[in-house]
């Protein structure tokens, strides 16, 4: 049985080595992606903020040595779901089993304005690029806003204004400053009313300004304005955003999405084709476009393919998923949320501390030893 596994983030990383851990070298896993190399997002908070080097948060692909699994970098250029196959840069792979585990794509020039006169941080090229912007910020007026829904990783735009007035108190910049957060949600973090109540707790200790509701528009670079979604406009000096996501064009011309997405099944995450899944940011399954969903998701995928073969008990998806939320300070918040189909999402909060921020560095350390065989620490 042939697994092929498009995309090598964390759902694509975590059911590669699942599979090899049930079958050894009798898998027979084909894991694609057109990067060289994987980084969290959290990561890419650490490298903007001046923690870390972009080199300490690159784990190389060419480090997945596992049995029965073969890595591929390649663009993927074309997706049947029917026949199960993909066309890459590199050639055609066919399998008994498929899954589409390929992210959102971001696109900063959908945004008028954005990619002349503001900065996105949420591709890896963009965040590792904002590091030098905001080292050589002198202070001045500064937007966190979000351009688009949905967006990955909800509580990034909030982490981000918080770590920018760390970063501006450190440097004797915060007195002449300003910081806006600009968001499209009612509250900072729907499900959990504690991470909400206690982020905007923070803002407001910090005087940083909270526009719920709103999306940004665009952006005036000449006239270095914000423009909002409903003509209201804000002026700015460093303007940090988070760009429109689309599911990947390959994935949109296959036929697999629907209104942008792939509807998949909320607790098997089979799509509509017998034998095809799709997990994480690509799907529509309702949870947040987040890394660890894609993890949980990947499980199931995982259990169906073993029990397929082992004659064990499959898993259902039970939409459950962890977030740590930086508050400045070295200190972090541990967020579990439960997004169940017909279900009000909920969930809870442990409030930020440096036990957190030190589980946080278990949790990455923990995932790299998995997926790459080798120790690492933030």
């Amino acid at each position: 049985m042939r697994v092929i596994i498009l995309g090598a983030g964390f759902g694509g990383l975590e059911l590669s080595t699942r599979l090899s851990e049930a079958f050894g070298a009798d898998a027979d896993v084909v894991l694609i992606d057109k990067a060289d190399g994987f980084v969290f997002g959290f990561s890419k908070l650490d490298v903007m903020f001046g923690r870390t080097t972009a080199e300490a948060v690159h784990h190389a692909y060419a480090d997945v040595v596992k049995p029965g699994v073969q890595f591929v970098q390649a663009d993927i250029t074309a997706i049947d779901p029917v026949a199960k196959r993909v066309r890459t840069s590199t050639g055609s792979f066919e399998g008994d089993i498929l899954v589409v585990a390929l992210g959102a794509d971001l696109h900063p020039y959908l945004t008028p304005g954005l990619v002349e006169g503001g900065h996105e941080f949420y591709t890896v090229a963009g965040a590792f690029a904002a590091a030098e912007v905001l080292d050589a910020f002198a202070g001045g007026r500064v937007i966190v806003g979000v351009c688009s829904t949905p967006f990955k990783c909800p509580p990034a735009p909030s982490e981000t204004a918080l770590l920018v007035h760390d970063f501006l108190t450190d440097r004797g910049l915060r007195e002449r400053s300003s910081i806006d957060l600009v968001m499209p949600l009612p509250v900072p973090i729907p499900p959990s009313p504690a991470a909400s109540e206690a982020l905007l707790a923070a803002f407001a200790e910090r005087g940083i300004g909270w526009h719920p509701g709103t999306l940004i528009h665009g952006l005036d670079p000449e006239r270095k304005v914000a423009v909002m979604a409903d003509g209201s406009e804000m002026a700015y000096d460093l303007f940090l955003g988070v760009p429109t996501h689309r599911a990947p064009a390959v994935v949109e011309t296959s036929g697999l999405t629907v209104d942008g997405w792939i509807p998949v099944d909320s607790l098997t995450l089979e799509t509509d084709h017998p034998d095809v899944y799709a997990v994480g940011d690509v799907t529509s399954v309702g949870t947040p476009k987040a890394g660890v969903f894609a993890e949980g998701q990947a499980s199931v995928v995982a259990d169906a393919i073993i029990a397929r073969v082992q004659g064990s008990e499959s898993s259902h998806y039970d939409g459950k998923g962890i977030c740590y939320l930086e508050f400045g300070n070295d200190e972090v918040a541990k967020v579990e949320v439960t997004f169940v189909q017909g279900a009000a999402p909920h969930g809870s909060m442990d409030p930020a501390s440096q036990e957190n921020a030190a589980d946080k560095v278990e949790f990455g350390r923990s995932r790299i030893q998995r997926w790459f065989g080798r120790d690492w620490s933030i």
